[in-house]
């Protein structure tokens, strides 16, 4: 199973971005989304930036993932 994690690009150089996921910075490839920008919540995996999501999808993201952990359930889909 492959999992890709939401993150903001807070920085682009050429077709690197640095993508803050859960209060880490990665460095991350955006070949695959060059119309991305900063400010952008992307998905990411195996060091690409692979889909641009909407922030609410995001929150939904996190919070889902918190369930798995053991957190009440806060999100209804």
């Amino acid at each position: 199973m492959c999992l890709a994690f939401p993150g903001k690009i807070v920085s682009i150089e050429n077709s690197l971005a640095k993508v803050e996921i859960s209060g880490v910075t990665r460095d991350v490839s955006l070949m695959l989304l060059p119309d991305a920008k900063i400010g952008d919540y992307v998905l990411v995996h195996a060091g690409f930036a692979m889909q641009i999501v909407e922030r609410q999808d995001v929150d939904e993201m996190i919070a889902l993932r918190a369930e798995m952990h053991g957190a009440p359930r806060t999100v209804n889909l």
